[in-house]
């Protein structure tokens, strides 16, 4: 028993792993590129930086449930 509980607990751990390494890279993939190569302000890239971490977020989730 204690055996499905613990294979259980690494899928979760792994899935959710996955999803935070997605947005992870997407928000600093587009704070780069609107920082440094787009001239934005900081805070106008933050904005964008958060704003794709969380649709990256969104369908990295989605794909994890297939």
């Amino acid at each position: 028993m204690r055996d499905l509980i613990a294979i259980g607990g690494t899928e979760a751990v792994k899935k959710w792993g996955f999803v935070a390494m997605h947005a992870a890279v997407a928000a600093a993939f587009m704070f780069l590129l609107q920082r440094f190569f787009m001239s934005a302000s900081q805070e106008t890239s933050l904005l964008w930086a958060l704003i794709f971490a969380v649709c990256a977020a969104g369908l990295a989730y989605k794909q994890s449930n297939r």
